[in-house]
């Protein structure tokens, strides 16, 4: 089984001003004239942490990591103002243009799946392959699943109860709406409670396992709010996306060869939706991961992840992918 790759160290950052008053944390690592590979990070709202570069061999690759708009180390944190997927497909163009970076691989998880297909579906003339993980295509019935009371909450009734009880929705809000009125409205404790209820639900239910690294992330304070106020503040939109729109506009990359890996027992994003991408898209392989949930950091995920680094590395320099 591959593990990841060891820690290594950005040999250059950039603070990107995009749109006001967005300014963006970009770094780039690995080898400068290797392939070029986007890390895409999930939520909205998670960020990047720096084990986000273990994914890819270094002698390889030219691994670009950049916090989407109110994540991570961008600035100002949390912030909502124009932070909507396509102005988050832009700022992916402008990183691209400003690395001087022609065409680039895509790596995205989650969240990170939605963006790199919305972006690649923009600009496909730019992506050179894709990489996803743990899909996501921001439906309402992925949202009811996993915030509704017919999914997750059945497997995991213990910790769900803990999520329901903390907001409690009123006549006529699901329970998205609810904790986005809390966590937008102005009683201080409230925010912060409900931002880490938000974050712990999410973090108990990503693994089949238990995972400390994973669980640290998430629930950490910096995190919990930046990714309860973006997730919710995308999620009552709609992903600020036409309802199916990345489904039904697949003919736009289904020449761009993809590796799709999903953890069976994924139950934050249910496995039937990387099953829907994988029938509408020609050129990928699907990867069902039979011991994992949706972290990219459970030992089965991380090792089909590396394995599809390998692979595409290979298909662009020799035509052809090892399986």
């Amino acid at each position: 089984m591959l593990t990841l790759f060891p820690d290594i160290k950005p040999y250059r950052t950039h603070l990107l001003p995009v749109q006001s008053p967005h300014v963006l944390y970009v770094e780039e690592s690995g080898n400068p004239d290797g392939i070029p590979v986007l890390f895409v990070h999930g939520g909205p709202g998670a960020g990047c942490s720096p084990r986000a570069r273990c994914f890819f061999d270094p002698e390889r690759y030219r691994i670009v990591i950049f916090d989407q708009r109110g994540s991570g180390r961008s600035e100002p944190h949390a912030c909502l103002d124009h932070n909507t997927t396509p102005a988050l497909v832009a700022d992916m163009e402008l990183i691209r243009q400003h690395l001087d970076i022609e065409k680039w691989v895509l790596f995205g998880g989650s969240w990170g799946s939605t963006l790199s297909l919305a972006y690649a579906q923009e600009h496909a003339d730019r992506v050179q392959a894709m990489i996803l993980r743990g899909i996501f295509l921001c439906r309402p019935k992925e949202l009811e699943w996993f915030y509704g009371e017919g999914g997750a909450s059945k497997i995991f009734p213990d910790y769900w109860q803990d999520f329901n009880d903390c907001v409690l929705p009123r006549d006529g809000e699901n329970r998205i709406q609810a904790y986005h009125r809390v966590l937008h409205g102005e009683n201080e404790l409230a925010r912060m409670s409900a931002a880490k209820a938000w974050s712990i639900w999410e973090a108990r239910c990503s693994t089949l396992r238990p995972h400390h690294d994973v669980a640290d992330h998430l629930m950490d304070a910096h995190t919990a709010v930046s990714m309860s106020h973006i997730e919710t503040h995308y999620f009552v939109n709609n992903g600020f996306m036409v309802e199916n729109q990345l489904l039904n506009n697949m003919a736009a990359i289904e020449n761009i060869p993809g590796i799709i890996v999903h953890g069976r027992y994924d139950m934050v994003c249910p496995l039937e939706s990387a099953m829907e991408l994988h029938h509408h898209w020609p050129s990928s392989e699907l990867h069902i991961i039979r011991d994992a949930g949706h972290s990219a950091f459970e030992p089965s995920i991380s090792d089909a992840l590396i394995k599809a680094g390998n692979d595409i590395a290979d298909l662009l320099s020799n035509g052809e992918l090892s399986y």
